[in-house]
């Protein structure tokens, strides 16, 4: 069995985690929320063993390289982490209903890996500007806070929803935690990603200096990245000098993902130095 076929048996788990989750939500079973855990972790499990298989596999090709250079490897491991920060804050919380807004973006994420004819799957070789030390810190660090900010847009949904609770009854928003805490919570998301969002800026610099000569070249994804960035840092001047919370902060949380979706997807399609993030 090679990674692509466990990565993608992956993919059906996630789906299944995702489903479990959201029956969770719906019919207040525990043992659906409990049966969402367990497949989450095998999902995790998979995801793991999928992107150590295909490091192996480069290796025996005469490749030789970490699993994550083009958009494939990437979504791979943004779904993974995705998962894992949603696994943790079920443990802290002791709330399943997170895991009903986090595992759909995980398996989206490995079903457009997997199924979408613009990605490529195949281990290939990597471009001259790839071969570099700084690698896996900086797309380890960049996808360390997408997946926060992925599990924060999550978090602002369900606070918006949960809002609607002061209008209307419903059984179904009684079940997600307070406002309270879901506000403290996709600050605290937010925080975690934009550090790390500010480490992968750092370090794409310190790459970019020693790849093209320049620390910085108004690249698109350069460009996108940074103001991704101002938007995240708006939220947190804001939080922290204006006072905002609750709507305003879930508002923006989801303008900064709708920005970090376009860094990564949109500006494929831009001509640029990163244009190898497209195969």
């Amino acid at each position: 069995m090679t990674s692509s076929n466990v990565l993608s048996i992956t993919t059906f788990i996630y789906g299944a985690a995702a489903f479990f989750y959201l029956a969770h939500l719906i019919f207040k079973k525990q043992i659906l929320g409990r049966l969402g855990t367990w497949t989450a972790l095998i999902g995790v499990a998979g995801n793991i063993a999928g992107i150590i298989m295909r490091w192996v596999e480069s290796y025996r090709m005469g490749i030789g390289h970490a699993p994550l250079s083009n958009m494939y490897e990437s979504l791979v491991f943004f779904a993974g982490t995705v998962v894992v920060i949603c696994l943790v804050i079920e443990r802290k919380s002791k709330n399943a209903i997170i895991g009903a807004f986090a595992t759909p973006i995980a398996f989206l994420a490995m079903a457009y890996a997997s199924m979408s004819p613009n990605v490529n799957d195949r281990i290939q070789p990597l471009v001259p500007a790839l071969k570099s030390n700084w690698l896996i810190a900086h797309v380890i660090a960049c996808f360390l806070g997408y997946a926060a900010f992925a599990i924060a847009f999550g978090i602002s949904i369900m606070y918006l929803f949960k809002q609607r609770e002061v209008k209307e009854t419903s059984t179904l928003l009684s079940r997600f935690p307070k406002t309270q805490v879901l506000d403290e919570l996709n600050h605290q998301m937010i925080m975690f990603g934009f550090l790390f969002l500010s480490i992968g800026i750092i370090t794409g610099s310190v790459w970019a200096n020693s790849a093209w000569g320049s620390y910085w070249s108004w690249d698109p994804k350069e460009t996108w990245s940074l103001i991704t960035w101002f938007i995240y840092a708006t939220l947190l001047h804001a939080r922290m000098m204006r006072g905002w919370y609750g709507k305003r902060i879930a508002y923006l949380s989801i303008i900064g993902f709708v920005a970090v979706l376009f860094t990564y997807f949109g500006v494929n399609l831009l001509p640029g130095l990163h244009s190898y993030g497209s195969v």
